[in-house]
């Protein structure tokens, strides 16, 4: 049994708000000076050890994995993610111009962070996209091993996370490391292998 495909208006809808969701994730976090896991936790490391804008600096790093993505997952997985990451980029520089958040607590960044951060990667993983980087790994493993695409981010964000300790403080880190579980726990809880891939 195949799965149905999205419609092209589905897709770009799914595009759209996941990106948002996870762009607003990106807000939270960057407020509380906290950081996530996978491409946009590296993002986060260049970022504060720089001061590069954010999204100049997602769209850079992701530049490499679209090769990769190609090859492996195919041309409209590609695009897709192409889009996703130029959105997620544009977002998380003009969310800081339409939101003012003058004081959120380090503990609920970490946790409202993560979860809407894998709300909006689960969005477009099931619309067959992603976020680029160590996303892309992992839905490939997820699709040709069966492993489960949260368990792969879960052990490559926890080592990003860490990296963290020569950046900023040890409870950051740590909240850092709850913000990426909490992440991580959406995606495991929620997609399955081979419930939204065709064979």
């Amino acid at each position: 049994m195949t799965t149905p495909r999205h419609h092209v208006l589905e897709d770009a809808q799914a595009l759209l708000t996941g990106t948002l969701l996870f762009a607003l994730a990106i807000l939270f976090l960057r407020q509380a000076g906290l950081l996530t896991g996978g491409t946009a936790g590296l993002t986060f490391l260049a970022y504060y050890a720089s001061g590069i804008p954010f999204g100049v600096l997602y769209f850079l790093i992701n530049i490499p994995f679209y090769i990769f993505g190609l090859k492996a997952l195919g041309k409209a997985f590609t695009l897709k993610t192409f889009c996703a990451v130029g959105l997620l980029s544009l977002y998380s520089e003009l969310l800081p111009q339409w939101i003012s958040i003058e004081r959120i607590h380090p503990l609920f960044a970490a946790v409202i962070g993560g979860l809407l951060a894998g709300a909006g990667l689960l969005m477009l993983i099931r619309h067959q996209a992603s976020l680029g980087g160590l996303g892309v790994m992992a839905i490939y493993l997820q699709k040709t091993k069966g492993w489960r695409a949260g368990n792969i981010q879960m052990v490559a964000d926890g080592f990003i996370v860490l990296g963290a300790l020569f950046i900023v403080d040890i409870e950051k880190v740590a909240l850092s490391i709850l913000g990426a579980f909490m992440l991580n726990l959406v995606l495991t809880i929620n997609h399955k292998p081979g419930r939204y891939f065709g064979q």
